[in-house]
């Protein structure tokens, strides 16, 4: 019987032998794998970042957004906070702004006025890296992100008890005013990292009452409802959605990462499902090619049947030749899959102001999944050429031209 040496040297030899052939195919069986592992591991690395993101701002935390047809008043606030299971309530006033760097550069940024304390129970990835949060009556004090504090070097810019100064538009007679405010910093925020909804490292928190008396913002622009745990999230949020029905929207962050969750598995068994063509396609090639390989080594085959070679040890040499074709086209398409997965992750995309960026996950399922349709391939499409050249007859083969 023949060892394994043997059997993987005779083909090698024969790939040699007939290299161009060899690598015409290895490209077709290629192009399956090449597609599943890109388009795959790219929806699935963005997929990763999204719901890790949406899970961070709290999978037990709500938020409520007025529609323009409504407006939220304290009457609401109290009905929130009796509903059954809500762990707290907090408003907030929130505005954009142009934040003023100590070298004279400006930056849009976001500005939140609420119960800071409140925020962090909510959003518990929140952490103060200096400083402290500042007290609900501390209205000109303020908490800031950590890319207000730190330039894109890591430079110190900003240090608790600085002043910060900022620009707010607000309207005041029906007519639009720039009013600059300042701020003394009580606190800086540890780096937090792109976030949906809102972006923390580029965020200025005030209390709650600062949004009103200072900013001149007139009613809240939404609330953030904590519940005691994730069960109570669809419940809370259904008896909000019937009682106003168009008039708030609610988000829950924990649905909303289940849905994506949902969007990207079918995304991927659409995938799956049409890598099966490529398959097809690849069999084919792989069959075409092995058996074009046996009719011009007939003469080979009889010789190796004359020397004592059985039919199994024929069937094995041509079908383990058709294994290595495919695997080598399987490797070769996961490596350029593989590329061109980062090449497609490293243009980001935006959701409002924030910029999503994301490495491909190329996982070991992915590339098992790839190297099995890879190898399935070579044994459909080469056993077929295989069987035949087992049957060849010594006498009728030596007598082939």
């Amino acid at each position: 019987m023949l060892s394994f040496t043997d059997i993987l040297r005779f083909a090698l030899t024969v790939l040699r032998e007939r290299r161009l052939r060899a690598i015409l195919t290895i490209i077709g069986v290629s192009i399956g794998p090449a597609a599943v592992v890109t388009i795959i591991g790219t929806a699935q690395g963005y997929s990763n970042v999204i719901t890790s993101q949406l899970a961070s701002l709290g999978e037990n935390t709500l938020v409520i957004f007025p529609t323009s047809r409504y407006t939220l008043r304290d009457a609401d606030l109290r009905y929130f906070t009796g509903l059954d299971g809500v762990k707290s309530v907090a408003p907030f006033y929130n505005m954009r702004g142009v934040y003023r760097y100590p070298d004279g550069t400006v930056a849009d940024v976001g500005i939140y006025a609420t119960d800071i304390h409140k925020l962090f129970e909510s959003i518990s990835s929140l952490e103060v890296e200096e400083g402290d949060i500042p007290l609900n009556t501390e209205y000109t004090s303020a908490l800031i992100g950590y890319k207000l504090a730190f330039d894109e070097g890591g430079r110190r810019i900003v240090n608790v008890g600085d002043t910060i100064s900022v620009m707010v538009a607000v309207t005041e007679d029906d007519k639009v005013r720039i009013k600059v405010h300042n701020f003394r910093v009580v606190g800086i925020l540890a780096k937090y990292g792109n976030a949906l909804v809102m972006n923390p490292d580029e965020t200025i928190f005030l209390p709650l009452d600062s949004g009103k008396t200072i900013l001149g913002i007139g009613t809240y622009s939404g609330v953030l409802v904590t519940v005691k745990n994730a069960d109570y999230v669809p419940i809370v949020a259904d008896k909000i959605k019937n009682k106003y029905q168009d008039l708030l929207e609610v988000i829950a962050f924990e649905r909303i990462a289940a849905s994506v969750g949902s969007v990207i598995n079918a995304l991927n068994f659409l995938l799956y499902s049409l890598s099966l063509s490529s398959f097809a396609v690849a069999v084919t090639g792989v069959m075409a090619t092995m058996f074009t390989s046996v009719v011009e080594r007939t003469r080979e085959i009889g010789v190796l049947k004359a020397l004592g070679y059985t039919s199994l040890d024929v069937l094995t040499l041509i079908l383990f030749e058709a294994v290595i074709i495919s695997l080598l086209g399987g490797l070769f398409g996961i490596s350029v899959g593989t590329i061109g997965a980062y090449i497609l992750s490293s243009r980001s995309f935006h959701i409002g102001n924030v910029v999503i960026t994301a490495a491909p996950a190329i996982t070991l399922n992915l590339i098992g999944y790839s190297i099995g349709m890879a190898i399935s391939t070579g044994i459909v499409g080469g056993f077929i050429p295989a069987y035949k050249a087992s049957k060849v007859m010594p006498v009728e083969a030596l007598r082939y031209e």
